[in-house]
């Protein structure tokens, strides 16, 4: 797999062991946190750095950092925590799981900037369960860190503390979002709170608890050492910064690239090494499995951010670009995409439970020659009956792919029902 790196995350790549703390320092790691707890920065100048940066987290709900941060009640008088979300279980990406490979100090040091700005004295990494060797790799890099004086008691000589622990799942997609994360770290079933309260007044352990993804709090280390104008021109405004995009499916280098916000797709796609074998682009997830679905045509005039995305009828998401060639049958995707949210539901809500086993079903009839001219409607209606109307987004997730498709590809559909076969 090839990894493309960029200024911000993977800037110890060229280096012999990049992912060590002697490597992290050799390339100004660290330096941030120093100057923070020993200047004894004003929490709320960090948190204005971030704003003016524009980095929007990175998880997929692109909601922007510093809001999320001043939400956090630093006058509470008990515990508060923090909580990185590197539960990377969407299917298409797998950004994080490198971050955390090559560079894992720089996830550890925004991790203790952002507990100093929220006066949080411990955080939870909860590391999706089927990376175990990941896992392993982050103990030992905490480790690292707390001997270096990185983490634990009195930071570097400060006042401040701050102890960190890894937090291994065991492969529940449910756990990516960020209650049934919360629920599963304090030992309980994972299945998604009711909201409100939100995590910001009621969050782990019942306290007060900020929670973002792993590439986001690795972003930190940057805003802080550098200044949240600099990140933000390395993207555009409102997209502030560089992202890792996970690319995927029919591309002749699958792998991450570190580019800018706001960099066209057809650059991104040149840098993958184009459409594999030469053929024709079909169609683009561009922001993992539960985004909308892009015909080929519109996704090449997209930039690579969060507004451009949503004008063209999508998301961004977490970044997770999948790549279609003219040889993929629509339904036959669909199906494997479907039979995926129906295995992952948790099953806490009736329409979510019952719909997506409805949806699995009902196009895995139109794949293997058994649909009905009815059977594109009921797609329709069932999607329709599950979005908006479950606790958590995984209805929502399940739906999505199921209209993007019809709506975009839907003679692919009509011909399966009418032939008893694929089109292509």
């Amino acid at each position: 797999m090839v990894v493309k790196p960029g200024p911000v995350l993977f800037s110890t790549l060229h280096l012999p062991q990049p992912a060590s703390l002697a490597s992290y320092e050799s390339v100004g790691g660290y330096a941030a946190l120093r100057r923070v707890v020993q200047e004894k920065v004003a929490p709320e100048d960090i948190i204005h750095e971030v704003k003016v940066s524009a980095l929007r987290g990175r998880g997929g709900a692109g909601f922007p950092t510093g809001l999320k941060w001043s939400f956090m009640p630093r006058a509470f008088p008990g515990e508060k925590y923090l909580v990185c979300n590197s539960d990377e279980g969407e299917p298409g990406t797998f950004k994080d799981r490198d971050i955390l490979r090559y560079n894992p100090h720089a996830l550890i040091e925004g991790m203790a900037i952002a507990a100093y700005t929220l006066g949080a004295e411990r955080g939870y990494n909860y590391i999706h369960g089927e990376i175990w060797d990941i896992y392993e790799h982050m103990e030992r890099a905490v480790e690292e860190a707390r001997a270096a004086g990185y983490l634990g008691e009195r930071i570097l000589g400060s006042e401040f503390s701050f102890h960190l622990h890894n937090h291994h799942g065991y492969g529940a997609y449910i756990c990516g979002e960020e209650t049934a994360l919360l629920e599963s770290i304090e030992g309980k079933k994972g299945q998604p709170r009711f909201k409100p309260p939100f995590p910001a007044s009621f969050g782990l352990y019942g306290k007060p608890t900020t929670i973002n993804n792993t590439e986001t709090f690795a972003s930190i280390p940057y805003i802080v050492r550098e200044g949240g104008q600099k990140f933000l021109e390395l993207g555009r405004p409102n997209n502030g910064g560089t992202k890792v995009f996970s690319v995927s499916g029919h591309v002749a280098r699958p792998g991450n690239y570190e580019v800018g916000m706001g960099t066209p797709f057809a650059e991104l796609l040149e840098m993958a090494g184009g459409v594999r074998g030469g053929r024709k682009l079909k169609a683009v997830i561009p922001g993992g499995s539960s985004t909308p679905v892009l015909p080929g045509e519109i996704m090449m005039g997209c930039t690579m951010d969060y507004d451009s995305i949503a004008k063209a009828g999508s998301m961004l998401g977490a970044g997770s670009v999948i790549v279609m060639d003219d040889s993929m049958c629509m339904v036959r995707a669909l199906e494997r995409l479907s039979y995926f949210y129906y295995e992952e539901s948790c099953g806490q809500c009736t329409p979510c439970r019952e719909g997506t086993g409805w949806l699995y079903r009902i196009i895995r009839r139109i794949e293997h020659g058994e649909g009905r001219h009815e059977d594109l409607q009921l797609l329709n209606d069932v999607a329709g009956n599950i979005g908006g109307r479950t606790i958590c987004g995984l209805g929502d997730a399940a739906a999505a792919p199921v209209k993007s498709f019809l709506k975009h590809f839907g003679a692919e559909f009509e011909y399966h029902v009418r032939h008893k076969q694929c089109m292509v």
